[in-house]
């Protein structure tokens, strides 16, 4: 089918080094312009965003610093992509939250003034969002062609919550799935392994988000300035840190595991701390002489003469001999 527009409909994709809509930056942008006579004009542009790529956002989009390393910066190219958008209506997917910010923050910096009072926003996963609610009822209903009777009652919500899983294991247990990094696998099994491996692809430390585990699995932080940093990392930079998260306003159990990774580090700078010592006392120590060699022909050292116990006899004979 056909979009009815009266002006051009712009659809557009940012690839960016995180997801801090003031400080992150664009390293790739997409726009697909929709004409009203339903022609399409597609634009691409690989952008050096100024600021090194955080590995955990290259694994994502596959773009790296050497890959923008010869691009323009997005102040270059501004006026072209604001030039080729036009007067065009906006549109994306999750493009009202994160896209939309982003851009605009992006042609400010630039100095270029990018008109957003005429324009309409078109958010394609609210579409769905709201369309396909993401409600126990309707995953019940969904799955199961069920209505919930006494609905937000416990009882009856983890009930169907149960049935919901097994129904959802039927339907997928042989469904492809493909992750950010392109890697396709069927993760819905009937095995509680596979199913907490893939309800947990963010890897929580602390299931509030604060702290997520990374790659490596070294716990990172999840937010604020060190977002992306590990939290060691940051220990050892700022240790202060550490006393700011656990009288802040912090559920308990991010700080349990905050302190878990405090005294793991702790034991680690002791341990350290230790070993450098034993290798000054060893760096510290006399070493033998090579160029001096022992001789065989010396006397052996003399051993000391046992102490004598002195008499009255010995007395009188200094007496006698020193005349007093």
């Amino acid at each position: 089918m056909k979009l009815n527009l009266n002006r051009p409909l712009a659809f557009f994709d940012l690839e960016t080094t995180g997801v801090n809509v003031g400080a992150d930056r664009i390293v790739e942008i997409a726009i697909l312009k929709a004409m009203p006579d339903g022609s399409e004009l597609i634009k691409t542009l690989l952008i050096n965003p100024e600021m090194p790529i955080p590995l955990a956002s290259s694994l994502i989009h596959g773009i790296y610093d050497k890959d923008i390393a010869n691009e323009p910066t997005f102040k270059a190219v501004a006026a072209e992509l604001a030039e080729f958008i036009g007067d065009a209506d906006l549109a994306g997917y999750n493009s009202n939250r994160f896209d939309i910010p982003v851009l605009l923050e992006e042609f400010l910096r630039a100095g270029v003034d990018f008109e957003m009072s005429d324009r309409k926003f078109v958010d394609v996963q609210n579409i769905f969002h709201q369309m396909e609610q993401r409600t126990l009822r309707a995953a019940y209903k969904f799955y199961c062609n069920k209505d919930i009777v006494n609905a937000h009652s416990a009882e009856a919500d983890i009930t169907a919550t149960y049935h919901v899983l097994l129904a959802q294991i039927e339907r997928y247990s042989d469904t492809e799935f493909e992750d950010k990094q392109g890697k396709i696998s069927k993760p819905v099994k009937n095995d509680v392994d596979a199913l907490h491996t893939f309800t947990n692809m963010n890897k929580p430390v602390d299931f509030a988000g604060r702290m997520v585990f990374n790659e490596q699995d070294q716990e990172i932080f999840n937010f604020g300035k060190h977002k992306g940093k590990t939290v060691e990392q940051v220990f050892d930079t700022e240790p202060s840190y550490y006393a700011w998260m656990k009288q802040g306003d912090f559920p308990l159990y991010t700080k349990k595991k905050l302190e878990e990774i405090w005294t793991r580090w702790n034991k680690k700078k002791e341990q350290l701390k230790q070993e450098k010592q034993q290798q000054q006392v060893v760096a510290n120590k006399p070493k033998p002489n090579p160029n001096v060699k022992p001789n065989p022909s010396a006397a052996p050292p003399k051993k000391p003469k046992p102490a004598v116990e002195v008499t009255n006899d010995m007395l009188e004979q200094l007496k006698m001999k020193f005349g007093k």
